[in-house]
């Protein structure tokens, strides 16, 4: 994002980065502990197995964990790839 601004006479430009967004998966009582794990190594780009047992856990033992954060984007490809394979996603929000 730039947002230009006017001062006296001179034009100022300020960049700002463009936000991030979390995914995170909710905890639930029809998904298994391999599904959850076997969507996190499918969709989640550079989604180590150690990562992916380590959220799975997260996620029944604490109710939800933030899986991937990133731009905008991204962010709603990877949450609605894990929504449609029958994960319970929190909605997407600002990082």
């Amino acid at each position: 994002m730039v947002f230009t601004t006017e001062k006296s006479s001179q034009t100022v430009t300020v960049s700002k980065p463009y936000p991030n967004f979390k995914v995170i998966v909710l905890d639930d009582d029809f998904n298994t502990f391999e599904h959850v794990h076997t969507c996190l190594m499918t969709y989640v780009p550079g989604m180590s197995e150690d990562r992916a047992w380590e959220l799975t856990n997260q996620v029944h033992f604490e109710g939800q964990a933030i899986v991937w954060v990133g731009p905008q984007e991204q962010a709603e490809l990877y949450h609605q790839q894990l929504r449609r394979a029958g994960l319970t996603m929190a909605p997407l929000e600002g990082a």
